[in-house]
């Protein structure tokens, strides 16, 4: 039973603006990307979101958010208070980005995960580094066993970076070198029970600089063991790279729909970053941030199709996130109440 309410005049304006949305942004999507791109989404799109009818679209206990969209109010109030506003909002899992983000007053990560447990959030994930040139530094490459020992510390499940394979540079043979770093990551990080994961922006989806014929994204997962290596996609970040990268540089046409990466490899992607943007194919990423729910991802379509497959209803965790929000406890309550009132069609 969802702890939140759906009684609210301005969540009912926002989804049917939201539905309206939707067609409107399916008809810019297949301007950009072209015919075949169009044919693919057709085939894939739910129905516009309602409110109270239908089972929820969003699974049960599953619904978290990346605690770097929280740094300012973390940073002048505690954690203790934020964690206490997320339960109030709904919040089952918090994702870490550092352990104090400016916190007022130290804390120990033993009372970091029972501040947490008390608020009825689970810590699920953590970025870190994945290297630096300074030796000392809190990354993968250079402290990998305490970048481990504090996940262990607080019980996380996944431990993971935000940084991209590009060490080495952007040929195949670079990604395959930094790939293979995250096959090490990722073998130690599951001789301690966890899972290790690379979290994406949109340059993953650029072409390599040798071949120009291959994504480097698709390096990374045919460069990459499945069994050790695992993917949080950022939902947003991924439309980024279609509106930038559905052409190669010698301008042929390479559309391709972020979905259908998941679709194809399901057991790969446990984590999601749920973030919303406004199309705007004046900026360069093709959207602007928004809250969830105010933007034209149609995260009815993405968290449903995701969710209908065999087996994988409870097997992923979304993760709300806004890089620089306004005013980040409104994005908090409003993103939770967005995706808590989203009912699949009866």
């Amino acid at each position: 039973m969802s702890r939140i309410s759906h009684n609210d005049p301005e969540l009912t304006h926002r989804l049917t603006r939201r539905g309206m949305l939707g067609v409107a942004a399916g008809a810019t999507a297949a301007a950009l990307l072209g015919t075949a791109a169009a044919t693919a989404s057709a085939a894939t799109t739910a129905p516009s979101p309602t409110i109270g009818r239908g089972r929820p679209v969003l699974p049960p206990g599953r619904l978290g958010i990346q605690l770097y969209s929280l740094r300012d109010k973390v940073g002048t109030l505690g954690f203790a208070p934020v964690f206490a506003e997320l339960e109030k909002y709904g919040y089952d899992e918090i994702e870490f980005a550092g352990y104090t983000q400016g916190s007022a007053g130290p804390i120990t990560l033993p009372s970091l995960r029972r501040l947490a447990r008390n608020h009825g959030l689970t810590p699920i994930g953590s970025h870190v580094g994945y290297y630096s040139d300074d030796p000392n530094a809190y990354t993968f490459a250079q402290n990998l066993e305490k970048v481990l020992d504090d996940a262990q510390a607080l019980g996380l499940k996944h431990i993971g970076t935000a940084s991209g394979p590009f060490r080495y540079g952007s040929t195949v043979d670079a990604w395959k070198r930094a790939a293979e770093e995250f096959n090490t990551y990722g073998a130690a990080a599951r001789a301690r029970g966890m899972k290790f994961y690379q979290h994406n922006h949109s340059d993953e989806f650029a072409f390599a600089a040798d071949n120009p014929k291959v994504r480097l994204y698709d390096v990374l997962l045919a460069e990459t063991d499945p069994d050790l290596v695992y993917l949080e996609m950022d939902i947003y970040w991924a439309f980024a790279g279609q509106f930038r990268f559905s052409k190669r540089p010698d301008g042929t046409p390479a559309p391709f729909d972020p979905l259908d990466y998941v679709l194809a490899h399901p057991h790969r992607y446990p984590l999601f970053h749920v973030k919303d943007g406004v199309s705007d194919p004046s900026n360069e990423f093709g959207y602007r941030m928004t809250d969830v729910g105010d933007g034209d991802i149609d995260y009815q379509r993405f968290i449903s199709t995701v969710t209908h497959l065999r087996g994988q209803r409870q097997a992923h965790h979304w993760q709300t996130e806004h890089d620089s929000p306004p005013d980040s406890l409104s994005f908090a309550r409003r993103s939770s109440a967005y995706l808590h009132s989203l009912r699949e069609k009866c």
